[in-house]
């Protein structure tokens, strides 16, 4: 019985759970349920409103003014001028590095008549190798008779010497109203007192001669103390002998003929500052004056230096200097002062390229091309490599390479460039860019197809810092034929050697004829020439800077002949005034820092401004 009742029991039990199963059952699906509808409320994307589209307004385009290059013709006079000179760079088949460097030309007032005389630098043939068949090669000085037209006159003053020269600088160093000539040298240097005309050698007595195995390039005067006489600085390239350059084996690559050798594989050099005692002698002060540049990695000289320009890159009214070298940095040497300088290359930004590297640098200027507080310096580098634009935009001794942005680079990574100038070739105010080029191997062409040994000169128009492209290059049909004739260009410096207020040009050719071309513009732009009368030991007042304002734009020119490539400027300044016919003002600020301002000076003719009291 008991057994019974237990059964039932369990049956009801069994019941009871499975209705609490069924229960629980529908509890979780009700609830899975409700996740479930929850879960597809909450994810559910809504449903896009698809909206009609609204016309996209295009773009304002933006309108930039045409540049229009202008059309200069530029004439060779090289022959009906009067210019006889063919250069002799010693080149027998033997290969030796100098025999590549070509030398400098001068425009300077040799006769103190008020035009621009020309002095063309020469090398010669080697010891043993000359042919007494030809004439012996020597310095040549032509006169201008003021209206472009020149005559030989190099026996006459004495300057009929022979050496290897490379580079010239014109100074009156005693201030005697002469100015003398220093020719930098393979070997010894020379430097020629002006005695009225006839020029003799005072080279010993004065003490710049350097020795027997220097390699002088680029020199200039300029006053590095700030006593008012003018010092001088001289740049070596390498340390070279005859004997090692023979003993190594230089090809070019593809090549089996021996070839020019490379600066790397010469050791490097120190500059040389002569300081002006005051007697006609000088001190060498290279060393304590801080131009004694060593290679921190080898302890040895690190400069092989063929440019040199002087500014005053900080406005603290003291010259600077920047030295361009070829395949090791470039210098800079900041002036601080008594005569003391530090070179700060590297730190100031214009040592290397962009990419840390050093370049080729020969020719090189300075100058403010964008009429402002900025400053550029322009170097000429070898073939393959971007000539360089380095710009400083406040004076702060911090530059960058503006060469590609400007559009000035690109244009010259084929070319091996020389001499760099800046000139205002058109008379528009603003400074444009000339360019010497030429290759060191005559048969260049054989190995590398994109290469010549005769290359074109370069002009690039100033289109204004408006512009992207704030040089542009000029073409044939705005420079004419005779501009774009390839040359093996290597110095090469500007005057106005026929009194017309525009610039003219002179280029020297290695182992060649140089290339005189006249400037025949017709823009009908105006124009101002200044010269500086000084007192005191700098009649020259080299140093100075000449401000020239017409409203709110001011023209900055340095009184510094010592540019390009082994060359010299004319020491007036020239000012493009555009289509302005007035001047507001001409600012000078002399080398002792005294200013003197001339009011509404007369356009088109040149402005003599002697130094107040």
């Amino acid at each position: 019985m008991s057994d019974s009742l237990n059964n039932e029991d369990r049956v009801e039990d069994d019941a009871v759970i499975g209705r609490a199963f069924m229960g629980s059952a529908i509890v979780f699906v009700l609830i899975g349920l409700i996740a479930g509808v929850s879960y597809f409320v909450l994810t559910r994307k809504p449903t896009a409103e698809i909206a009609k589209a609204a016309p996209v307004e295009p773009p304002a385009v933006r309108e930039m003014p045409k540049v229009i290059v202008p059309t200069i013709a530029w004439v060779d006079i090289t022959d009906s001028a009067g210019l006889s000179f063919t250069h002799c760079s010693g080149a027998k088949g033997k290969k030796l590095l100098p025999e590549t460097m070509g030398s400098g030309c001068v425009f300077f007032d040799f006769d103190g008549d008020g035009d621009q005389d020309i002095l063309l630098v020469n090398a010669c043939d080697w010891p043993g190798e000359h042919d007494p068949a030809k004439p012996v090669g020597t310095l040549a000085l032509y006169a201008n008779d003021g209206v472009g037209a020149f005559k030989d006159v190099t026996k006459d003053t004495g300057l009929d010497v022979t050496l290897y020269g490379m580079g010239a600088a014109c100074g009156d160093y005693d201030n005697d109203g002469k100015v003398d000539l220093f020719i930098s040298c393979l070997g010894r240097s020379r430097l020629y007192h002006n005695e009225g005309g006839k020029f003799v050698d005072v080279t010993d007595q004065a003490g710049v001669g350097g020795v027997e195995k220097d390699w002088s390039t680029s020199c200039g005067w300029f006053d590095c103390d700030q006593d008012g006489d003018l010092d001088l600085l001289v740049c070596h390239y390498v340390d070279w002998t005859r004997e090692f350059d023979l003993a190594q084996e230089f090809r070019l690559v593809g090549g089996n003929e021996r070839a020019y050798g490379r600066p790397q594989n010469f050791g490097g050099t120190f500059p040389s500052l002569f300081r002006n005692e005051g007697n006609g002698k000088f001190s060498d002060v290279s060393a304590e004056s801080g131009f004694h540049v060593i290679n921190p990695a080898t302890s040895v000289p690190l400069g092989k230096s063929l440019g040199i320009v002087f500014e005053d890159l900080d406005g603290d009214s003291k010259l600077d200097c920047v030295i361009s070298n070829d395949t090791v940095q470039n210098f800079l040497f900041h002036n601080l002062g008594n005569g003391k300088f530090e070179e700060i290359g590297a730190m100031a930004g214009v040592a290397f390229d962009a990419a840390g590297a050093a370049r080729g640098a020969m020719g090189i200027d300075a100058a403010a091309f964008r009429n402002d507080a900025s400053v550029g310096v322009a170097i000429g580098n070898f073939a393959n490599e971007m000539s360089a634009l380095y710009v400083s935009r406040s004076r702060n001794l911090q530059f960058y390479d503006a060469a590609v942005a400007n559009g000035f680079g690109p244009a010259t990574r084929l070319e091996l460039t020389f001499g760099v100038l800046f000139l205002d070739m058109d008379l528009d105010g603003r400074l444009d860019i000339f360019q010497a080029n030429g290759h060191l191997e005559d048969d260049i062409a054989k190995v590398q197809a994109s290469q010549h040994y005769e290359q074109p000169p370069q002009l690039f128009w100033n289109a204004g810092s408006q512009y992207n492209t704030e040089f542009i290059k000029c073409r044939e049909q705005e420079t004419g034929s005779a501009f774009q004739k390839p040359m093996v260009g290597r110095g090469s410096s500007y005057a106005d050697i026929d009194g017309d207020g525009d610039l003219d040009l002179l280029i020297m050719g290695c182992g060649q004829k140089p290339r005189l071309l006249r400037n025949d513009q017709k823009l009908n732009n105006h124009w101002s020439r200044v010269k500086l009368a000084g007192k005191g030991k700098n009649r020259d007042a080299i140093g100075a800077l000449v401000e020239l304002r017409i409203g709110d734009v001011a023209q900055y020119r340095r009184v510094s002949p010592t540019r390009s490539y082994l060359s010299q400027v004319e020491l007036p300044v020239t000012f493009g005034l555009g289509m302005s016919d007035s001047i507001d003002r001409i600012v000078v600020t002399w080398p002792n820092g005294q200013q003197q301002t001339i009011q509404k000076p007369a356009v088109d003719r040149m402005l003599v401004i002697e130094q107040a009291e």
